[in-house]
């Protein structure tokens, strides 16, 4: 009985966070119905809880009411976790494995779907600029949520993180001192201004909206994981439709393009650190 129970709850939770997810995309344009379900639910409950409410029922009502509530929501669903040179092993093999391939181009198209608040964005900024690149490349960072664009923008980061981003900065193969990339105040920190003269800000949503350009490079890295399988095959075909051929798509690294219907379009530059060259 209590097993029964248990999963008539369990339906009922489901049809609850469903009508939620149905609502958001109705009425705001964020979809998020083909999100991995246990990932989904737990960050739903959170904001249940935070909001002092008792069911998603009642967080539904509030949302559909109150657009603050909605962009608190939003900011629980788009997930932030980034950092300067995050898992610096793959931007060293971009050093050596990547970056011959885009001094043959006269000019350089990158994307970095899914920019977040834009600390890989400015590392790659940095990268380009070491090696030479960086006057003949536009970088496209682009994020479903405006609030973290902006922050991107502003370029704007606690100086307590410049520790480990400078740790990650020297492993990554770094040429310089990072120090000269930043100037400290106060306790945060700002880029200079010239990192961002080659990039472009904007929203983008990879669940709804369509490929707008065609690139050389195209970094996707930590973004599906969040995602079900229909939607990782439906942002895989939109990154493959983006992609020029012999371009670079670089994934995180709990992600891969095996098991995918591309997956012989490409061809491994570095399969440790999920880097692939489109081929055909």
């Amino acid at each position: 009985m209590n097993k029964l129970v248990k999963t008539q709850e369990e339906e009922r939770e489901q049809i609850e966070i469903e009508l939620l997810l149905e609502a958001v995309f109705r009425l705001y344009g964020y979809d998020f119905r083909n999100y991995a379900y246990a990932s989904i639910r737990r960050r739903i409950w959170h904001r249940v809880n935070i909001e002092r409410l008792t069911t998603v029922s009642g967080l539904m009502e509030r949302i559909l009411h109150d657009r603050k509530c909605m962009d608190r929501l939003l900011s629980d669903l788009t997930i932030h976790v980034t950092e300067m040179f995050r898992d610096p092993q793959m931007f060293k093999a971009f050093r050596e494995k990547v970056v011959p391939i885009l001094h043959t181009y006269p000019f350089i198209r990158i994307w970095h779907a899914g920019c977040s608040t834009g600390e890989e964005v400015y590392s790659m900024a940095i990268l380009l600029h070491e090696e030479g690149l960086y006057e003949k490349a536009r970088i496209y960072a682009t994020d479903t949520n405006a609030g973290v664009l902006k922050q991107a923008q502003e370029g704007v980061f606690p100086l307590e993180r410049m520790q480990l981003y400078t740790r990650n900065y020297m492993e990554a193969g770094g040429a310089s001192s990072f120090s000269e990339y930043y100037t400290a105040k106060y306790e945060s920190v700002i880029f200079q201004s010239e990192l961002k003269r080659n990039i472009v800000f904007a929203q983008h949503n990879l669940v709804t909206d369509s490929s707008f350009n065609e690139f050389n490079v195209i970094l996707c890295r930590n973004v599906m994981i969040y995602f079900n399988k229909q939607l990782q095959d439906h942002v895989h075909g939109l990154l493959y439709d983006s992609l020029s051929t012999f371009g670079v798509l670089a994934l995180g690294t709990k992600e891969s393009i095996n098991f995918t219907k591309h997956a012989d379009a490409y061809e491994e530059l570095d399969n440790q650190n999920r880097l692939y060259r489109k081929v055909k």
